[in-house]
């Protein structure tokens, strides 16, 4: 019996074999088939132990319900998206548990033109499927075929920047012994950059340390090498490379919303009055910027689902987040950790600026980072707290995200989790001083209300 916590709000992830196994592929594959109508899926896996057997029983699951699959083999999940929507399949499965410990594997799964299934579409019916244990099979079932689109791929990646124009930075790598390391030493041919590798060596083990460069016990060895020896910036990638961090000269972590302020601003000289979508947890930096640089800045809810269809609707040029997600209209709307760090790259070229100083010059704001809070009741809490702001302040939340309170020179956000009886808190404000003070007053109000 397939455990249902595995379905998740964006994918289906778990630990193997006791959550995820290969009875679980099976079905996954069958209802993938017949919640997309699928006649063609591209199948691509990370570099996870479990990885192999996985993929074979989705594979029989997918045939069994009358679909062909062409096998990409290990690549990164935007390289599935890229060949779903390049070469017009009805839908793609790439397995892979992201950035998380190595017993986990997964599902990431979307549909025609790239467009994710979630948790408002596509996840429920299969979860419905999978949980019956059963689905449709045909008497003639799909056949299989391998397909190798790396090379493709990263040609489509190099056509966001002009080559041309790229310094010789010396750059240190951090690929976790995921992913990336299967497909960056191609790529890094072409380009003029010195680069260290560290850990470019497949391994679903992650032997040295966890492929999730948002923590900062993650990139240790990244940020002293680019300190020690001098590097110009380092660049980390997750588990399966569809997230990129930046860490500056002097071994900082360039957060998610900086990175889509640089992005932005890359993509606005070439797209001059193009939408550019970030959302709501992204420091006031990001507007200010796409403004300042002639776009028109679109807030929207946090996770891929609302804003892949926010910027469909916007025709928006591109989107980001803070957690390292970076999504291109040019590459079908989906996110890219390599195309961003190509743009991010041209850009710093060009400004011949060290990455710090970039920032600087855009970045006015100080951030308190996500504070999760544990509670017992979400909904009760977040609705006392509205109560006392609004009362003490006069002040009424949007609540587009959880609730969002803005006072101008400041704001905070609060947003209740998904999955577990936590409350996350972001907030910004103009000094250090002030970040402080009203940390102190959020965390109070959330203690207060719990």
């Amino acid at each position: 019996m397939t455990d249902p916590k595995i379905f998740k709000a964006y994918d289906i992830r778990g630990t193997y074999p006791d959550q995820l196994n290969e009875e679980t592929a099976y079905l996954v594959g069958g209802a993938f088939v017949h919640t997309v109508s699928a006649k063609r899926v591209a199948v691509g896996m990370d570099v996870r132990l479990s990885g192999p057997a996985i993929r074979t029983a989705l594979i029989r699951g997918i045939t069994d319900a009358g679909a062909d699959v062409d096998i990409l083999g290990v690549v990164s999940t935007d390289a599935l998206y890229f060949a779903v929507g390049k070469e017009r399949y009805d839908g793609g499965i790439m397995i892979t548990a992201s950035h998380n410990p190595s017993e986990y594997n997964g599902f990431k799964m979307c549909k025609a033109e790239a467009v994710p299934l979630s948790g408002d579409s596509g996840l429920p019916e299969i979860k419905q499927i999978v949980m019956s244990g059963k689905f449709r099979t045909v008497e003639n079932p799909g056949k299989v075929a391998t397909r190798d689109i790396i090379d493709d791929y990263i040609e489509h990646c190099l056509s966001f920047v002009d080559i041309g124009k790229l310094a010789p930075f010396k750059i240190a790598v951090d690929t976790g012994n995921g992913v990336a390391g299967t497909f960056l030493p191609e790529l890094f041919a072409k380009l003029p950059f010195k680069v260290k590798p560290l850990y470019f060596n497949p391994d679903g083990s992650f032997p040295n340390h966890l492929p999730n460069p948002i923590e900062p016990k993650n990139t240790v060895t990244l940020r002293k090498l680019v300190i020690d020896k001098g590097f110009n910036f380092g660049v980390a990638f997750d588990g399966d490379a569809d997230r990129m961090f930046i860490i500056d000269e002097k071994g900082k972590l360039i957060g998610g919303d900086m990175i889509t302020a640089i992005v932005a601003r890359k993509m606005l000289q070439r797209y001059p009055r193009s939408a550019v979508v970030y959302n709501l947890i992204c420091s006031k930096t990001v507007p200010e910027v796409v403004e300042k640089y002639g776009g028109k800045p679109v807030r929207s809810i946090v996770g891929h689902a609302f804003i892949k269809p926010l910027m469909r609707e916007k025709n928006a040029i591109f989107g980001g987040e803070h957690s390292g997600h970076f999504y291109f209209r040019d590459f079908w709307f989906a996110d890219s950790g390599l195309v961003a760090f190509l743009v991010a790259a041209e850009l710093l070229s060009e400004e011949r600026k060290e990455p710090s100083e970039l920032i600087a010059e855009m970045d006015h704001y100080y951030r308190t980072g996500e504070i999760n809070t544990r509670v017992e009741d979400r909904r009760k809490t977040l609705d006392a707290i509205a109560e006392k702001v609004e009362a003490e302040t006069g002040v009424k939340p949007d609540t587009i995200d959880g609730m969002t309170f803005d006072f101008g020179d400041w704001w905070f956000n609060l947003r209740p989790s998904n999955t577990e009886p936590l409350i996350r808190l972001n907030l910004e404000a103009s000094s250090p001083g002030q970040m402080e003070e009203k940390k102190k007053w959020a965390l109070s109000l959330i203690e207060e209300a719990n």
